[in-house]
């Protein structure tokens, strides 16, 4: 039953594989077989003269990069004082960002875009990132980690003189590890993935990434090159097999850890 379900999640990229590898004629050819005729690798080369690829892989690479490495700094200091800071109201306040996760980002998506609008940010980095620098997911994940480390590694800290931020970067993140682990490969793949935000705020190849570029592309009028989007594809999906490949064991395991407390 594994492999059965295995080999049904494969099969897609397998399928994209090959079609990437067949001439235009070859994937409208009938009857269709899954094995191309020849391999052709005429689409890969295309990739590079027909579509700014580099740069929207550029693109993609600091929206998804810079949301997750800010990220996760913004949902440390919440997440510290959600789980052991004492102060009126802190059980509401982390129920509060519970709530949020219920809420569509499409609702707010006007009132986000009107700010970035009169910021000035339309069209830029700073407007693809600051909206998602932060993230109620990240704050609950973490939260749940931070719980989980003796309040003795606490009072050993100040003991030795520790500010609450020392106490925070100096022992719960390096015992968090494996969740900033599973978090950042969430994160990354969240907003390499991301379409929506993306295409609202971005207008021109300098800060379009590559969900938006590739749709723009073909959606032209001399119609659709599906070897060039495929192999494409391919491409852009790549970095996230592999980075899940790399590191499944410690994503895995942050989530079985993480739990209501």
């Amino acid at each position: 039953l594994v492999l059965l379900l295995a080999a049904f999640t494969v099969f897609p990229f397998v399928w994209m594989l090959l079609t990437s590898l067949r001439t235009q004629q070859e994937i409208f050819s009938h009857p269709g077989n899954l094995i191309p005729a020849s391999f052709n690798l005429e689409a890969y080369v295309k990739i590079w003269s027909e579509l700014p690829f580099a740069r929207l892989f550029l693109n993609s690479i600091v929206f998804a990069g810079g949301a997750t490495l800010i990220s996760p700094f913004l949902d440390s200091l919440a997440a510290y004082a959600l789980s052991r800071l004492d102060f009126p109201g802190r059980t509401l306040a982390f129920y509060v960002v519970l709530a949020t996760l219920m809420v569509p980002y499409q609702i707010t998506l006007i009132p986000v875009f009107q700010t970035v609008f009169d910021f000035h940010w339309l069209d830029t980095y700073q407007g693809l990132i600051v909206p998602r620098a932060t993230s109620a997911f990240g704050i609950f994940l973490l939260r749940q980690a931070f719980k989980t480390v003796p309040r003795e590694l606490d009072e050993a800290a100040r003991i030795e003189g520790c500010t609450p931020l020392q106490v925070l970067w100096k022992v719960y993140v390096p015992l968090a590890r494996p969740v900033y682990l599973a978090y950042a490969l969430v994160s990354v793949s969240f907003h390499w993935n991301n379409f929506l935000w993306p295409l609202i705020v971005t207008n021109s190849v300098e800060s379009r990434p590559l969900t938006v570029g590739l749709q723009v592309f073909s959606a032209g009028d001399q119609g659709i090159d599906w070897s060039i989007i495929t192999a494409a594809t391919l491409l852009t999906t790549a970095p996230l097999l592999v980075a899940f490949l790399l590191f499944q064991r410690q994503f895995v395991q942050s989530f079985m850890r993480a739990g209501i407390r």
